[in-house]
């Protein structure tokens, strides 16, 4: 007899502990619910080992992703997620659709409602933007990357690697190198790892950190700022070098790209003060002789192709509990 697949190990149930009908950030997280996606993620990793990556938990749904800024990494690993799950899929282009003649983020998610839409992945230039979404639709909303602001499932893929690797996080020294400022991926792990119980250190030049967030003056107590990044790097367990935007420099808010590399580039010499066991992460896409040389890019410590291959598991895991959370 033909046997249909299911998820084993059975991921927990999330119904006492998920509290989100969207992902918007991860500010709001528990460390309980950050915990329940990496044990489902754990059992979509058992999924995806198997010769038929393919389970039916999501038969019924509809996922439709939709981007006003390119994206490879992101928009592929939601759109396998989805289809390993059962799910429909569907992708709109913004730039291709009626966006392009004018039609208003509001109009747009009205038609993707109306279509029969039970997950909207989506990503906008502008900060705030999966919010007044989140307030106009029945469907959950995942932020798949909003201006500088946030991006939720990467920090939380990230935060899995880390967790494959070193399993607790209290204690942990975790270094963000680069343009914290307009990094969305930044802010969305410094309230991650901070969750978890990590402690963060921003190494970047004065210009491109945030302002507010000052040695005396912010709001999280197991953040640092140091600017040298030898001292930085001193103890580190985790390493994460972050895409310089090189129209930064263009702004005036770096000299030139050649003094960014002499100051701030992650070089096998600078890692060398990290602990041996320290991981190399980096969101991606990777600026190759920019912020991370080749050798530490590719080196014995990177996990930059785990964080790409774990993007699908920790998204299968997440859209699981969502649709779960919309049964209630």
């Amino acid at each position: 007899m033909r046997t249909t697949q299911q998820i084993k190990p059975m991921a927990p149930k999330p119904t006492s502990i998920w509290q989100h009908h969207h992902i918007l950030d991860v500010d709001d997280f528990t460390r309980e619910e950050i915990e329940l996606v990496f044990q489902t993620t754990q059992a979509m990793k058992e999924v995806l080992s198997r010769p038929i990556k393919r389970v039916p938990a999501l038969r019924g749904k509809t996922l439709i992703t939709l981007f006003y800024e390119p994206s490879t990494r992101t928009r592929l690993s939601f759109e396998l997620a989805a289809k390993n799950l059962g799910a429909d899929a569907a992708s709109l282009s913004a730039p291709a659709s009626s966006v392009a003649k004018g039609e208003s983020l509001i109009d747009t998610l009205s038609t993707l409602q109306a279509l029969g839409a039970d997950i909207v992945v989506m990503r906008h230039p502008q900060s705030g933007a999966p919010y007044i979404a989140a307030k106009y639709v029945e469907a959950s909303i995942v932020n798949a990357g909003d201006g500088w602001h946030a991006h939720p499932t990467q920090a939380l893929l990230d935060l899995y690697t880390i967790h494959e690797h070193k399993g607790n996080f209290k204690g942990l020294k975790a270094v963000l190198i680069g343009d914290i400022t307009h990094s969305r991926v930044a802010r969305s792990n410094i309230w991650g790892l901070t969750t978890m119980g990590a402690e963060v250190t921003l190494c970047c030049p004065p210009t491109l950190l945030p302002a507010g967030l000052g040695e005396q003056h912010h709001h999280f107590p197991l953040v640092s700022i140091e600017h040298d990044i030898e001292l930085a790097l001193d103890g580190a367990d985790v390493v994460m070098a972050l895409r310089l935007q090189l129209e930064r420099q263009q702004s005036g808010l770096l000299p030139s790209i050649r003094e960014y590399i002499q100051l701030y580039q992650l070089t096998e010499a600078r890692l060398a003060r990290a602990k041996p066991d320290a991981l190399v992460l980096h969101p991606g896409p990777v600026n190759e002789g920019i912020e991370i040389a080749s050798a530490v890019a590719h080196g014995p410590q990177s996990v930059i192709n785990e964080q790409v291959t774990n993007g699908v598991a920790v998204r299968m895991a997440l859209l699981y509990i969502l649709a779960g959370s919309q049964k209630q």
